[in-house]
């Protein structure tokens, strides 16, 4: 039988695409390399519309082309990553597809020369110039501004379920952090990152952003850092929460979760339903336990107020997203793809096991590169 429930504009949820960051390093020792040839051209847009500059020259970012299915997207991000890999390799370095490098640090970093990156640094000061970090972003298509922030409201206790299923960064500056994605920590030093708390309305996020730009902390939307936000040049929202993912099927797999989740939390909006509203401490908590532990023991739910496995908390997730991702065909691949997650674990995981069999970083990071260049 049809379903009668009123579901959100057709075109919520209909696209896609991802964003991933990389650190470039020496094919040999595997340190990090800085390489201002290669982040030039890549200023300069030379390495074609899939690969782009950071703000350091070590490292670079892609970017999918707008995708409506998972396959599309799978498509994408093995020739972003294949582009990015070959331009690395011209430039004589290699891409480590992780959050932190298990053993460099900022003090090996060189600022790209770009006025938006020197602007950067001359507003958060070191801040930016420690940013040793990088990320995973998933566009989702919104028709507007108020479905956006519609979905956001709704979004923030699922926030981070998802972040702990991404976790790479387990390393930090040479050492053992305790956390699957220390990222999460040292990203949160930044007056402008985390989860938002509830907007309302397009009028009330307005309000926000022009209070960040009259303290001076951002100088417009797209200096917006949140773990979730609408984009400032895109009809997309914008989940910026996520870990690098060293294996490309983790990367499919968030992104479809996040898509799904749009299409949900935007039918729940459209239907009136009220907005959760998880205590900020709470939610924070959350957030810091799923950097902490990943889904290799147990998660906080921010609303029920308790710990719970973490293979309860992706099922319970999945139940509810069963639907739609059921009626766009994308069930059976999902959880496929959560079935190999929980069997062979996050990257950081994998990290960690890497290091404990060998007692070098050194292979930690050559064991990134390679499971990086056998993807594609």
């Amino acid at each position: 039988m049809e379903s009668t429930a009123r579901r959100p504009p057709a075109e919520t949820g209909t696209t896609l695409g991802v964003e991933e960051e990389f650190h470039l390093v020496d094919p040999e020792t595997f340190a990090l390399a800085p390489s201002p040839g290669l982040a030039a051209a890549a200023v300069r847009s030379e390495l074609g519309e899939r690969v782009h500059a950071e703000i350091t020259t070590t490292q670079l970012e892609t970017a999918t082309g707008v995708c409506r299915s998972l396959g599309e997207l799978r498509a994408e991000l093995t020739t972003a990553r294949a582009q990015a890999r070959s331009a690395a390799a011209d430039a004589g370095v290699a891409l480590l597809a992780a959050s932190t490098h298990p053993f460099a640090g900022w003090r090996e970093q060189v600022i790209t020369p770009d006025p938006r990156y020197e602007a950067m640094v001359d507003r958060w000061a070191g801040l930016a110039l420690r940013q040793d970090i990088a990320g995973c972003h998933v566009h989702v298509g919104v028709p507007d501004v108020e479905t956006a922030v519609a979905v956001l409201d709704r979004a923030r206790p699922y926030l981070p379920l998802l972040l702990a299923m991404t976790g790479s960064s387990p390393f930090h500056d040479g050492a053992d952090t305790g956390y699957e994605s220390y990222r999460t920590l040292w990203w949160g030093r930044w007056p402008h990152t985390g989860i938002p708390e509830p907007l309302g309305t397009e009028a009330g996020y307005r309000e926000v952003v022009d209070g960040l730009v009259a303290a001076g902390v951002v100088g417009d939307a797209s200096h917006l850092y949140w773990d979730v936000r609408p984009s400032s040049h895109l009809p997309t929202l914008e989940f910026r929460l996520a870990d690098v993912c060293t294996d490309l099927d983790d990367v499919v797999l968030h992104a479809a979760l996040v898509r799904s989740l749009v299409r949900v939390l935007a039918a729940r909006a459209e239907r009136g339903e009220p907005v959760p509203q998880p205590r900020r401490e709470l939610l924070r908590a959350a957030r810091w336990r799923a950097a902490r532990d990943g889904i290799s023991g147990q998660l906080f739910d921010p609303l029920a107020g308790h710990v719970v496995d973490a293979r309860t908390a992706v099922e319970r997730l999945l139940a509810e997203l069963a639907d739609d991702l059921a009626e766009r065909g994308e069930e059976d691949e999902v959880r496929a793809l959560v079935g190999q997650l929980f069997a062979r674990g996050t990257s950081a995981v994998r990290q960690r096991a890497t290091w404990r069999r060998t007692g070098d970083l050194r292979e930690v990071a050559a064991a990134i590169v390679r499971e990086g260049q056998e993807i594609g």
